[in-house]
C-alpha cells in the first residue's frame, strides 16, 4: 500500500495523485527537479489541477522540473 506523503508537499494533494508518486518513489518536491513536466505528468492521477500545484510548489522554492 502506497504511503501517504501529502505531509511532505505544501498542498493538499488527491489521493490518486499521491499514490502515483508515491508509487513512483517521490516524497518531496526536490525529487521532481529530475524529471520533466511531461514525466510527471504521465503518472496516473496526475491531473492538471495538481500539475499546476506542484508548478507553483516548485517555482516558490526557486525549483523547476527538469528541462530534457
Amino acid at each position: 500500500m502506497a504511503q501517504n506523503i501529502e505531509s511532505h508537499f505544501p498542498f493538499k494533494m488527491s489521493k490518486p495523485a499521491q499514490r502515483a508518486l508515491a508509487g513512483a518513489g517521490i516524497t518531496g518536491l526536490e525529487q521532481l527537479t529530475d524529471l520533466t513536466e511531461a514525466e510527471v505528468s504521465k503518472l496516473h492521477g496526475m491531473g492538471p489541477k495538481t500539475m499546476e500545484q506542484l508548478r507553483v510548489a516548485l517555482a516558490e522554492k526557486g525549483l523547476s522540473f527538469a528541462k530534457k
